[in-house]
């Protein structure tokens, strides 16, 4: 075969290969690409999303957001919560589940028309929540309780319920075995998710106070984000701690984009959402610019888009103090691979 005939064709094969490669497997070149204006004011916290209705929920004080990431567009459906933490949409069932921190319950709304179905109680000062399809239950983080709440959102009932320790953040799990992090103690602690049963903690050294969390089951390892400017890798079948990232201040959250081979931790504290490569080791790709609040995080698992809470923040009131959001100027930015 004649040499440039064959350079053409590798070239070609070259360029065959990388088009068909998903873009953030290359690394990506993620970066905001919108904005979407939503009401409220005060603080806000978790964000997810519905993949099959395309709505981002936010809770915001005592209301949660639901935005139209197709039309662009957000509202305010669901009110009258003491304090939300985290509304989880229960897959095929028009149901919104809101963690309710000041009453100890967990509310349940339609989703269709906004109306408040249920109040489950559940331990003290839910937070953190997540749907289990698997057992068909909502697993909520009971923070100051140190417990955790299974929740039958169709039966609208508590069915079990795990003691672990106070000071619990964000939980995932890997199948059987339930990982949360404890913010009080920097560990993770363990349990059966089947049995009830508590399993052995482990200290996450280097890592202060553990926020959001997140399980790549490619690789079985867990990322904890730190608030001392650190993610934690964990090999979750090993139990062991792998090691160290350095990430940016302010993080509450980590989300893993199983397609894409990637990772984000969002940090609200200098305005960056740190970007991790999950294949041949934990690594940071890149800390991608967004804006300071930016702590929260919400994935489509679709189109890779991540969806970030936040406000324009003003100077605290008192030295030392936290930055305020400004009234009327909650949004959601939209990052995306260009």
């Amino acid at each position: 075969m004649p040499r440039q005939l064959s350079n053409s064709l590798l070239l070609a094969a070259t360029l065959l290969a990388a088009s068909a490669a998903p873009a953030a497997d290359r690394g990506g070149n993620y970066a905001v690409t919108g904005r979407i204006a939503a009401p409220g004011d005060g603080g806000w916290d978790y964000a997810a999303i519905d993949s099959a209705t395309k709505q981002v929920y936010v809770t915001h004080g005592d209301i949660v957001v639901a935005a139209d990431v197709v039309r662009n567009t957000a509202k305010a459906p669901f009110s009258g919560i003491a304090k939300g933490h985290a509304a989880v949409p229960i897959p095929n069932r028009h149901l919104l589940a809101v963690t309710s921190a000041r009453d100890n319950t967990v509310r349940l709304f339609d989703t269709e028309t906004g109306k408040e179905l249920a109040r489950v109680p559940v331990g003290n000062d839910p937070d953190a929540a997540y749907y289990d399809a698997s057992l068909q239950r909502l697993v909520v983080v009971n923070a100051k309780g140190g417990t955790i709440s299974l929740v039958d959102p169709v039966a609208r009932k508590v069915t079990g319920t795990i003691t672990l320790k106070p000071g619990l953040e964000a939980a995932t799990h890997d199948g059987n075995t339930l990982i949360v992090n404890n913010e009080d103690l920097s560990e993770v602690e363990t349990a059966d998710l089947r049995t009830g049963k508590a399993g052995p903690a482990l200290v996450l050294t280097g890592c202060e106070g553990p926020t959001g969390l997140a399980f790549d089951p490619a690789t079985g390892q867990a990322i904890s984000a730190c608030a001392n400017h650190k993610a934690a890798i964990i090999d979750v079948r090993h139990h062991r701690l792998v090691g160290l990232l350095d990430i940016g201040a302010g993080p509450d959250t980590v989300v893993v984009d199983t397609r894409r081979r990637v990772a984000f931790i969002p940090c609200g504290g200098d305005g960056t959402l740190v970007q991790i490569a999950l294949d041949g080791g934990a690594r940071v790709i890149r800390s991608i610019p967004t804006e300071p609040g930016a702590r929260t995080a919400a994935l489509d698992s679709d189109t890779g888009a991540i969806y970030l809470p936040t406000a324009d923040l003003a100077p605290p009131a008192t030295p030392g103090g936290k930055p305020q959001p400004k009234p009327g100027t909650f949004h959601i930015l939209v990052v995306t691979s260009r």
